[in-house]
């Protein structure tokens, strides 16, 4: 059973940065596929950006230029850089594991929070 924990959340300025870790455990790293989502005070929860595999990746329209997505397999974890944040960016983000095959994240982290305020 594949478990994710998540860290690196916490207050930051606007134009501020952070970095969020994800680590994996219990299972093949190399397998799997890994995202980023978020969910916001009120919001539906929303996919930020994502990793495959072999380190193909994608970025929802409001974070390109500003995040980048990373996966290190020497250390099984999934890193997320997130620059420039705005207070639009405030959520609980939440690192999620998709299996071979099944189309679907179905393994996620516990959420780690982000803040940001002046």
């Amino acid at each position: 059973q594949l478990q994710l924990v998540e860290s690196g959340g916490g207050l930051v300025q606007p134009g501020g940065s952070l970095r969020l870790s994800c680590a994996a455990s219990g299972g093949n790293f190399d397998w799997y596929s890994f995202a980023w989502y978020r969910q916001a005070p009120g919001k539906e929860r929303e996919g930020v950006s994502c990793i495959s595999d072999v380190g193909t990746t994608w970025y929802t329209d409001s974070v390109k230029g500003r995040f980048a997505i990373s996966r290190d397999k020497t250390k099984n974890t999934i890193s997320l850089q997130m620059n420039n944040l705005e207070p639009e960016d405030t959520a609980v983000y939440y690192c999620a594991a998709q299996s071979p095959g099944t189309g679907r994240y179905n393994y996620w982290g516990q959420g780690t929070q982000v803040t940001v305020s002046s």
